[in-house]
């Protein structure tokens, strides 16, 4: 099959062509016949994890919106997206999107941060979740779970403008360093800034405790500061070297959270696998159009991937990412969201989708094989940490047939959680209308047009453009049209 020939999901005969499809490109994929629904529907089942009671196996994945005000406190397109997850009727809502744990570890201007000034505000918007999900279901909220994702940027810091990196770096990077212009003389955060950064969400969390949420998600994904920690084999001191040191900063932050706030549950979202960077081939690029994806160069052993092998680090190990576990089991966290590798540097393994953002590249792989590739770690982590509550990503590109497989790999045991991320900002409803058995609306599906990714890219607010709309009919909408044409000519 020629690059860019990928057939659309929409476009396949049913879920016996789907099946048949997927069984062409070699994935074994689960996929249901009949989605059931009621009480004893396999996606109505609630699943219980260290005393939060989960209403249903759908929720909801962080996702933020470049959009809260310059102080960190969120605007009313934060507020929006948020009561819309709410009236999704998910039982769970993993972090609900980035909260920086201070200024300066900003992914944009405006993302959310974790303050004193803004502790009210972000209380009130967890509420309104709350308050959302009862007018939308009649339940009384008791068995919605509520997190809040704690994080720091690292090398994707941009506090004061969306144009320049302030990158933080855990480590001198072969790669990313020259990828994402890591200024020759930047010295790695320091031992005792790493410290004073614990404490700082240790600070997060006490205060996302007092604005009422169950937990908090120490978030280790997508090249973040956390996650860069994981591949920091070449650091010295405490905080680099082996998995003991690597693992450092997640124990240290346990430990503040337990001893400063007592009783607050939680999670982690982690890349469980990571893989090199890639970029659009240049020859393979048509005139106003990216390539295809394709690895940088890089030198063999390649150590700076957590969850990959080494001498082909294309290939995913989970051997340390197992190892990591065990160390999280050992420090009372058994509640995980798994997701993969990077949006800056290979977005294809994340999120598969069949459109590029304006950043990023066509697929190098049929995006199917990258839904597969997300549910197969998952299923191999829960095979082997059994009790462990895993949720999953990497769904959306599945469209008409993710409810199919959705309730497939859950009624396998392979996931306890499915999370659903760009979907619903399409489409909030589509979890009840799923575990209600309504027809579901395939003109709201998500396509994977990738201008939620495209808008933040160039400073303008994230959402749906080309189906909500709210964003549809904003003068944003204007701006990414113009990016669009620009990137296209």
């Amino acid at each position: 099959m020629k690059f860019g020939d990928y057939p659309k999901a929409g476009s396949l005969d049913g879920v016996a062509g789907f099946r048949n499809y997927v069984s062409s490109l070699g994935l074994d994929m689960p996929c249901d016949d009949i989605v059931a629904h009621g009480p004893q529907a396999p996606l109505n089942a609630p699943v219980e994890i260290d005393g939060m009671k989960i209403g249903h196996r759908l929720a909801i994945q962080p996702m933020e919106g470049w959009d809260c005000e310059r102080d960190g406190r969120p605007s009313e397109n934060t507020k929006r997206r948020w009561r819309r997850f709410g009236l999704s009727g998910a039982k769970l809502l993993w972090g609900g999107e980035a909260c920086a744990v201070r200024p300066d570890g900003r992914a944009n201007p405006k993302q959310l941060v974790m303050t004193e000034q803004s502790i009210g505000d972000i209380a009130k918007m967890r509420e309104s979740v709350i308050d959302a999900h009862k007018e939308a279901t009649g339940g009384d909220g008791s068995d919605v779970v509520i997190g809040l994702q704690l994080t720091h940027s690292g090398r994707f810091c941009k506090p004061n403008d969306n144009t320049k990196f302030e990158s933080i770096i855990a480590y001198r990077h072969p790669l990313l360093d020259r990828k994402f212009g890591v200024p020759a003389d930047r010295a790695p955060i320091s031992d005792d800034e790493i410290k004073r950064l614990v404490g700082d969400f240790v600070i997060a969390a006490k205060r996302a405790q007092q604005c009422g949420f169950d937990f908090v998600d120490i978030k280790h994904c997508h090249g973040y500061l956390a996650h860069e920690f994981l591949s920091a084999v070449d650091r010295p001191g405490p905080y680099g070297g082996s998995l003991e040191n690597r693992t450092r900063f997640l124990r240290e932050v346990v430990e503040g959270i337990r001893a400063e706030a007592p009783g607050l549950k939680m999670g982690v979202r982690l890349s469980a696998i990571d893989s090199v960077p890639f970029k659009p081939d240049p020859a393979r690029s048509a005139p106003g159009a990216l390539g295809p994806g394709i690895p940088e160069e890089h030198a063999l052993p390649y150590r700076y991937a957590f969850g990959a092998n080494p001498d082909n680090p294309l290939e995913y190990d989970l051997t340390e990412t197992k190892a990591l576990l065990e160390i999280m089991r050992g420090l009372g966290i058994r509640f995980l969201n798994v997701t993969a590798a990077s949006p800056y540097y290979n977005p294809h393994i994340i999120r598969p989708a069949l459109y590029p953002p304006s950043d990023g590249y066509h697929p190098p792989e049929d995006p199917f094989v990258g839904v597969m590739r997300q549910l197969e770690v998952v299923r191999d982590l829960k095979k082997a940490f059994p009790d462990f509550c895993f949720m999953g990503s990497g769904y959306t590109y599945l469209q008409e047939f993710f409810p199919n497989v959705a309730q497939a790999v859950v009624s396998r045991g392979w996931v306890d959680l499915v999370g659903l991320g760009r979907m619903v900002l399409a489409y909030p409803e589509l979890p009840l209308d799923i575990l209600q058995g309504k027809p579901l609306q395939k003109k709201r599906y998500c396509r994977t047009f990738s201008d939620c990714t495209t808008a933040p890219r160039n400073g303008i607010v994230s959402g749906c453009y080309p189906l909500d709309a709210h964003y549809k009919k904003s003068p944003e909408f204007k701006q990414l049209a113009t990016v669009k044409k620009a990137v296209a000519s």
